[in-house]
């Protein structure tokens, strides 16, 4: 996925100034797809000049000086060509399984010249990981309790539903793990 992409997704359930999607961005798709505030501006830069984008300003009043017209929000908004642009993405085939977790490769290295100590790097994981399952279950509680939820609140709640799966499959497995990493080599 592209960073462009998931910002056209937040754009399109919400139009927002730049400051107010880089906050919704990392309270949604940023739980899957991490982008800093600077990448978001960079984006909708670009995105504006491939025409996928347009900014309005907020609006102007009678009394407004020099400097409240400086600090003006834009607004991005998407246009027809950005949601065809998304529609095209959409629909065309990955490229198949990201599995990138620099974790992975480190216990690879463990395996072949340890034990290299990495029992406090997984219980630092662990902790992140079930942080982040706390947060999700949050949201759960929080967003979707109501039974009758429409297509697009189900589509949320199934994304929401995958990653406290993954989080809590991740927790299990660092546990599962750690005992294996703390045994001095046989």
């Amino acid at each position: 996925m592209s960073t462009q992409h998931a910002l056209l997704i937040s754009l399109l359930e919400k139009p927002s100034s730049g400051y107010d999607l880089a906050r919704r961005f990392d309270r949604s798709i940023g739980y899957f797809w991490h982008a800093t505030h600077q990448q978001i501006y960079r984006e909708l830069g670009r995105m504006a000049d491939s025409g996928w984008i347009a900014a309005d300003e907020s609006e102007t009043t009678e009394n407004e000086g020099a400097a409240d017209r400086k600090n003006r929000k834009k607004v991005y908004r998407v246009l027809p060509a950005g949601r065809e642009e998304l529609v095209r993405w959409v629909l065309t085939p990955g490229a198949g399984l990201d599995q990138r977790e620099e974790i992975l490769v480190k216990l690879r290295a463990d395996a072949a010249i340890g034990p290299l100590g990495l029992g406090d790097e997984m219980r630092r994981l662990i902790a992140l990981h079930q942080a982040r399952l706390e947060t999700y279950l949050a949201i759960e509680r929080k967003d979707f309790s109501a039974p009758d939820m429409d297509r697009a609140q189900q589509l949320r709640y199934t994304l929401l539903r995958r990653g406290i799966r993954f989080e809590q499959d991740w927790v299990a497995w660092g546990e599962d793990l750690l005992p294996l990493l703390e045994r001095p080599p046989a």
